[in-house]
């Protein structure tokens, strides 16, 4: 047990550096909803790399909203033709250990997939993990952003709603 409990407390000495994003498609609204999640913890040491040292993503709105926007820059959805779809930042907010990031997009007519580019904080480590769930149009998907992987493609299976 003290060797188990011993291993814990080695893995939170060293977090893993990953984030979270969801692309929904919204039936309701016909938009494609973009939700990123960093960690709250990854996030402020990035911003005073990003930015300056002074940067306080927890009390400063300039610099949540400069991380937002670094955010919106680093990340893409293409249709097919490699066409960028445009993705409107909705807004941002702190929520407990994360910072949350709002992106939206009106669904094109006809979409038999996506590239997506998703490199926030890859720049800064190296081991960052971004992993994206697409969910609303047909079975979830998942894709991983690791080490050199820049571009990851989904297809759907004409089940657009």
């Amino acid at each position: 047990m003290a060797l188990l409990l011993g291993f814990a407390g080695l893995a939170s000495a060293h977090q893993i550096k990953a984030a979270i994003t969801t692309v929904l498609f919204n039936p309701r609204t016909e938009n494609i909803e973009v939700m990123h999640r960093f960690n709250l913890h990854d996030a402020e040491h990035a911003v005073k790399t990003l930015f300056e040292k002074s940067a306080d993503i927890l009390k400063d709105p300039k610099t949540q909203k400069d991380f937002a926007e670094y955010v919106t820059q680093s990340f893409a959805l293409l249709d097919a033709e490699d066409q960028s779809l445009p993705l409107t930042l909705v807004g941002f907010e702190t929520e407990g250990k994360f910072f949350w990031v709002y992106q939206e997009t009106a669904q094109p007519p006809a979409l038999d997939g996506l590239k997506i580019r998703h490199d926030a904080l890859r720049e800064l480590w190296p081991s960052q993990i971004n992993t994206l769930n697409v969910e609303g149009n047909g079975p979830l998907k998942t894709l991983t952003f690791t080490d050199n992987v820049t571009l990851l493609e989904v297809e759907f299976d004409g089940q657009h709603h």
